[in-house]
Protein backbone atom coordinates (compact mmCIF):
# COMPACT_ATOMS: atom_id res chain seq x y z
CA UNK A 1 0.00 0.00 0.00
CA UNK A 2 1.07 3.31 -0.59
CA UNK A 3 -0.24 7.32 0.37
CA UNK A 4 0.04 8.97 -2.84
CA UNK A 5 2.31 11.50 -1.46
CA UNK A 6 5.55 11.61 -4.09
CA UNK A 7 8.61 10.97 -2.14
CA UNK A 8 11.25 12.10 -5.31
CA UNK A 9 10.73 12.12 -8.96
CA UNK A 10 13.30 9.98 -10.57
CA UNK A 11 13.68 8.76 -14.01
CA UNK A 12 13.21 6.14 -16.41
CA UNK A 13 16.67 5.38 -18.06
CA UNK A 14 16.60 2.17 -19.42
CA UNK A 15 14.22 -0.54 -21.58
CA UNK A 16 15.06 -4.06 -21.72
CA UNK A 17 12.67 -6.19 -23.83
CA UNK A 18 12.82 -9.93 -22.43
CA UNK A 19 10.98 -12.74 -23.52
CA UNK A 20 7.40 -10.53 -24.46
CA UNK A 21 7.34 -8.64 -21.44
CA UNK A 22 9.94 -5.54 -20.60
CA UNK A 23 12.40 -4.62 -17.85
CA UNK A 24 12.41 -1.10 -17.15
CA UNK A 25 15.50 0.71 -14.99
CA UNK A 26 14.61 3.68 -12.91
CA UNK A 27 17.24 6.29 -11.43
CA UNK A 28 15.75 7.48 -8.47
CA UNK A 29 16.56 11.07 -7.82
CA UNK A 30 16.21 12.11 -4.00
CA UNK A 31 14.05 8.87 -2.81
CA UNK A 32 15.02 7.64 0.66
CA UNK A 33 17.02 4.46 -0.79
CA UNK A 34 19.66 3.23 1.68
CA UNK A 35 17.39 0.46 2.96
CA UNK A 36 15.88 -0.59 -0.24
CA UNK A 37 15.24 -4.58 0.16
CA UNK A 38 15.36 -6.78 -2.80
CA UNK A 39 11.60 -7.44 -3.60
CA UNK A 40 9.92 -4.55 -2.31
CA UNK A 41 7.39 -2.41 -4.06
CA UNK A 42 7.97 0.70 -5.67
CA UNK A 43 5.19 3.08 -6.79
CA UNK A 44 6.26 4.60 -10.60
CA UNK A 45 3.68 6.87 -11.36
CA UNK A 46 1.03 4.73 -9.73
CA UNK A 47 2.17 1.12 -10.83
CA UNK A 48 3.46 -0.84 -8.08
CA UNK A 49 6.47 -2.50 -9.10
CA UNK A 50 8.92 -5.26 -7.43
CA UNK A 51 11.85 -4.64 -7.20
CA UNK A 52 14.28 -7.12 -9.22
CA UNK A 53 17.68 -5.52 -9.32
CA UNK A 54 19.45 -2.15 -7.33
CA UNK A 55 21.68 -0.01 -6.50
CA UNK A 56 22.31 2.52 -3.83
CA UNK A 57 24.52 4.51 -5.68
CA UNK A 58 26.94 5.54 -3.06
CA UNK A 59 29.27 9.03 -4.00
CA UNK A 60 32.12 8.07 -5.03
CA UNK A 61 34.22 11.15 -3.95
CA UNK A 62 33.05 13.78 -1.81
CA UNK A 63 30.55 15.93 -3.87
CA UNK A 64 29.21 13.36 -6.28
CA UNK A 65 25.55 12.96 -6.90
CA UNK A 66 24.53 9.59 -5.96
CA UNK A 67 23.58 7.49 -8.67
CA UNK A 68 20.96 4.91 -7.23
CA UNK A 69 18.55 2.89 -9.53
CA UNK A 70 16.09 -0.29 -9.51
CA UNK A 71 15.25 -2.58 -12.12
CA UNK A 72 11.57 -4.06 -12.47
CA UNK A 73 10.08 -6.30 -14.80
CA UNK A 74 6.59 -5.17 -16.73
CA UNK A 75 3.84 -7.63 -17.61
CA UNK A 76 2.40 -7.29 -20.69
CA UNK A 77 -1.06 -6.56 -18.64
CA UNK A 78 0.52 -3.17 -16.94
CA UNK A 79 2.15 -2.57 -20.19
CA UNK A 80 -1.18 -2.55 -22.10
CA UNK A 81 -3.21 -0.55 -19.04
CA UNK A 82 -0.72 1.74 -18.07
CA UNK A 83 1.32 4.49 -19.09
CA UNK A 84 4.57 2.30 -18.39
CA UNK A 85 3.82 1.06 -22.29
CA UNK A 86 4.76 4.06 -23.95
CA UNK A 87 7.18 5.78 -21.24
CA UNK A 88 10.08 7.35 -23.51
CA UNK A 89 13.26 6.53 -21.75
CA UNK A 90 14.09 9.98 -20.32
CA UNK A 91 10.52 10.71 -18.64
CA UNK A 92 10.10 11.86 -15.22
CA UNK A 93 8.25 9.66 -12.97
CA UNK A 94 6.87 10.37 -9.46
CA UNK A 95 8.34 7.63 -7.11
CA UNK A 96 6.53 6.47 -3.58
CA UNK A 97 8.22 3.27 -1.55
CA UNK A 98 5.45 1.45 0.06
CA UNK A 99 3.82 2.57 2.92
CA UNK A 100 5.06 0.87 6.64
CA UNK A 101 3.17 0.15 9.76
CA UNK A 102 2.95 3.62 11.84
CA UNK A 103 3.66 5.71 9.40
CA UNK A 104 1.40 8.70 8.83
CA UNK A 105 -1.11 8.75 6.39
CA UNK A 106 -1.20 12.08 4.72
CA UNK A 107 -2.80 11.29 1.64
CA UNK A 108 -5.14 8.37 1.37
CA UNK A 109 -4.61 4.35 1.33
CA UNK A 110 -3.61 3.90 -2.58
CA UNK A 111 -3.01 0.14 -3.79
CA UNK A 112 -1.06 0.79 -6.51
CA UNK A 113 -3.18 -0.98 -9.31
CA UNK A 114 -4.30 1.27 -11.85
CA UNK A 115 -7.80 1.21 -13.05
CA UNK A 116 -7.69 3.29 -16.03
CA UNK A 117 -5.81 5.66 -18.10
CA UNK A 118 -7.16 9.50 -18.61
CA UNK A 119 -5.07 12.29 -19.85
CA UNK A 120 -4.29 16.01 -19.36
CA UNK A 121 -7.41 18.58 -20.99
CA UNK A 122 -6.19 22.04 -19.77
CA UNK A 123 -4.05 23.37 -16.85
CA UNK A 124 -5.15 27.20 -15.84
CA UNK A 125 -3.66 29.64 -13.34
CA UNK A 126 -5.29 30.00 -9.94
CA UNK A 127 -3.57 32.59 -7.29
CA UNK A 128 -0.34 30.89 -6.91
CA UNK A 129 -1.59 27.18 -7.63
CA UNK A 130 -3.19 25.42 -10.87
CA UNK A 131 -6.37 24.19 -11.92
CA UNK A 132 -5.94 21.07 -13.79
CA UNK A 133 -8.49 19.25 -15.61
CA UNK A 134 -8.05 15.57 -16.59
CA UNK A 135 -10.15 13.21 -18.62
CA UNK A 136 -11.32 9.95 -17.85
CA UNK A 137 -12.36 6.62 -18.93
CA UNK A 138 -16.29 6.37 -19.08
CA UNK A 139 -16.64 3.39 -16.53
CA UNK A 140 -14.47 5.22 -13.97
CA UNK A 141 -16.39 8.10 -13.67
CA UNK A 142 -19.15 6.84 -11.42
CA UNK A 143 -16.60 6.42 -9.09
CA UNK A 144 -15.44 10.28 -8.68
CA UNK A 145 -17.13 12.69 -6.59
CA UNK A 146 -16.13 16.43 -5.67
CA UNK A 147 -13.99 16.42 -2.28
CA UNK A 148 -13.27 12.76 -2.88
CA UNK A 149 -9.84 11.00 -3.27
CA UNK A 150 -8.21 9.93 -6.62
CA UNK A 151 -4.82 9.05 -7.47
CA UNK A 152 -3.16 10.42 -10.48
CA UNK A 153 0.17 9.36 -11.67
CA UNK A 154 0.59 8.30 -8.26
CA UNK A 155 -0.11 11.55 -6.29
CA UNK A 156 -3.15 11.61 -3.66
CA UNK A 157 -5.66 14.21 -4.98
CA UNK A 158 -8.57 16.03 -4.13
CA UNK A 159 -11.13 16.48 -6.96
CA UNK A 160 -12.79 19.90 -7.01
CA UNK A 161 -15.13 19.15 -9.45
CA UNK A 162 -16.56 16.12 -11.62
CA UNK A 163 -18.83 15.43 -14.66
CA UNK A 164 -19.66 13.38 -17.33
CA UNK A 165 -16.05 13.03 -19.28
CA UNK A 166 -13.45 13.81 -16.79
CA UNK A 167 -12.58 15.77 -13.51
CA UNK A 168 -11.16 18.66 -11.60
CA UNK A 169 -7.70 18.90 -9.19
CA UNK A 170 -6.22 21.98 -8.21
CA UNK A 171 -2.17 21.88 -7.52
CA UNK A 172 -0.64 23.58 -5.12
CA UNK A 173 2.60 25.10 -5.62
CA UNK A 174 4.02 22.55 -3.09
CA UNK A 175 3.01 19.78 -5.46
CA UNK A 176 4.20 21.30 -8.78
CA UNK A 177 7.69 21.57 -7.57
CA UNK A 178 7.85 17.75 -6.03
CA UNK A 179 6.42 15.85 -8.84
CA UNK A 180 6.25 15.48 -12.51
CA UNK A 181 3.26 17.37 -13.22
CA UNK A 182 4.91 21.05 -13.95
CA UNK A 183 6.66 19.05 -17.27
CA UNK A 184 3.28 17.72 -18.40
CA UNK A 185 1.69 19.52 -21.30
CA UNK A 186 -1.93 19.44 -22.55
CA UNK A 187 -2.94 15.66 -23.77
CA UNK A 188 -0.15 14.03 -21.26
CA UNK A 189 -1.68 10.52 -20.53
CA UNK A 190 -1.87 9.64 -16.68
CA UNK A 191 -2.50 6.68 -14.43
CA UNK A 192 -5.47 6.65 -12.89
CA UNK A 193 -6.79 4.88 -9.69
CA UNK A 194 -9.82 5.53 -7.83
CA UNK A 195 -10.81 5.39 -4.24
CA UNK A 196 -10.31 2.45 -2.92
CA UNK A 197 -13.69 2.96 -0.40
CA UNK A 198 -16.06 4.29 -3.56
CA UNK A 199 -14.65 0.63 -5.20
CA UNK A 200 -16.19 -1.15 -2.48
CA UNK A 201 -19.63 0.64 -1.88
CA UNK A 202 -20.29 0.34 -5.32
CA UNK A 203 -19.47 -3.33 -5.63
CA UNK A 204 -22.14 -3.62 -2.56
CA UNK A 205 -24.66 -1.77 -4.02
CA UNK A 206 -24.28 -4.12 -7.00
CA UNK A 207 -24.39 -6.92 -4.75
CA UNK A 208 -27.09 -6.02 -2.86
CA UNK A 209 -29.83 -8.35 -4.81
CA UNK A 210 -27.60 -11.52 -3.95
CA UNK A 211 -28.57 -12.47 -0.78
Amino acid sequence: MFTGLIQAVGRLVARASLGGDVRLRFAVGALPFDDVLMGESIACNGVCLTVIAFDVGAPTAPGDAPGAWFEADVSTETLALTTLGALPVGAAVNLERALRVGDRLGGHLVSGHVDGVGAVESVHADARGQRWRFSAPKPLLRFIAPKGSITVDGTSLTVNAADDAGFEVMLVPHTLAHTGFGAMPAGTPVNLEIDTVARYVARLQETEHWT
